[in-house]
């Protein structure tokens, strides 16, 4: 059975934002935005209800929900934002987009396929989620990968399966991509050129820094004796796991040595690289079973696990307890100090 699509409290933060530049009140609205956290859960149904007030609160705009997309940050994707940030090219951050989009809508529905000399990101017709809704999504997508690179970065085309719009509001879908758009279509496809997947990504963003600094707090209390070897191999292992590509030969070539050359200095370490990767998860794993905002399937994709029941295993083995009971203690922990000051 098909796990239902949702999205997260953070992602309905946009139409927050959204009333705040276009200075609209909207009490009503706002309590309902308000009372959802970062963390929630939000069903789809809800997102297309509460999508739809805020497009009715402006009736003379062409096309609002283009506007909406375009207010996406970081933190309305929540950890997939933060994520993407961490990659260096365009076609990286694609991937990581298609890796972790359960994190975001529940479920996995994108599709990335290489034609000729395009990319091309598309999802079934059967996976659309209304117009407003699907109109938020590639703006914001758009949008995103737009700030990504610094520049006014447009798609080769766009496709929609909504019927086609009047003229006024087709103008404003090409003029908000700057490329042509189509209607009526099987599927929701966004073609970007093939050679685009090579551009570098600033990693200037604070976004990213406070990401890879929260790792590097629990990576240092992992191995608080640590050297500039030590960190580096850390730095690599965290690069790695989200991809669930942490093998000896990869962690050798991203830190350009020989697989034996680094047997060798993690034997002077009396550890060997599996040892070091078990360690490096359980400490990262302590540190997100703490924040409230992660599932377990989250935590468990971030680490490299194929699957929420692998982690619990993992987890399992290191602690003799379950990722669950570890999840509570962890956070009654930390609301301790936080009570007293």
């Amino acid at each position: 059975m098909a796990t239902p699509m949702r999205v997260t409290g953070a992602w309905i933060q946009l139409l927050t934002d959204w009333l705040d530049q276009e200075n609209l009140p909207a009490p009503d609205l706002r309590t309902v935005l308000d009372s959802r956290s970062p963390g929630d859960v939000v069903p789809l149904s809800l997102w297309n209800e509460l999508l739809d007030r805020a497009v009715a609160l402006r009736p003379d705009a062409v096309v609002p929900a283009l506007g909406i997309g375009a207010m996406v940050k970081p933190r309305h994707v929540g950890v997939l934002g933060y994520l993407i940030l961490t990659c260096r090219t365009l076609g990286e951050a694609m991937l990581a987009y298609q890796r972790y989009e359960s994190l975001f809508y529940g479920s996995a529905r994108v599709k990335v396929e290489v034609e000729g000399d395009s990319m091309v990101v598309w999802w079934a017709q059967e996976d659309a989620v209304g117009v407003q809704a699907d109109t938020v999504s590639i703006a914001a997508l758009i949008s995103f990968l737009r700030r990504l690179v610094e520049s006014h970065y447009s798609p080769t085309r766009i496709d929609f399966v909504f019927p086609q719009p009047d003229h006024r509001a087709r103008q404003a879908y090409e003029d908000f991509f700057d490329c042509p758009v189509g209607f009526g279509t099987d599927q929701t496809r966004v073609i970007f050129p093939l050679k685009l997947l090579a551009v570098p990504l600033p990693h200037s963003a604070p976004h990213m820094r406070t990401l890879m600094d929260r790792q590097a707090r629990a990576l240092l209390l992992a191995l608080p004796e640590s050297d500039s070897f030590d960190r580096a191999l850390q730095q690599a292992m965290v690069r790695l796991m989200p991809d669930a590509v942490v093998t000896l030969p990869r962690l050798a070539k991203e830190l350009h040595m020989s697989v034996r050359t680094l047997q060798r200095r993690l034997g002077e370490r009396n550890m060997t690289w599996r040892e070091l990767l078990d360690r490096t998860r359980e400490q990262l794993a302590r540190d997100y079973l703490s924040d409230p905002s992660l599932t377990l399937g989250d935590i468990a994709l971030l680490l490299g696990f194929s699957e929420h029941s692998a982690f619990s295993r993992a987890w399992r083995n290191w602690t003799g307890s379950t990722p669950a009971s570890a999840r509570k203690q962890l956070q009654a922990a930390r609301k301790g100090p936080d009570a007293i000051l």
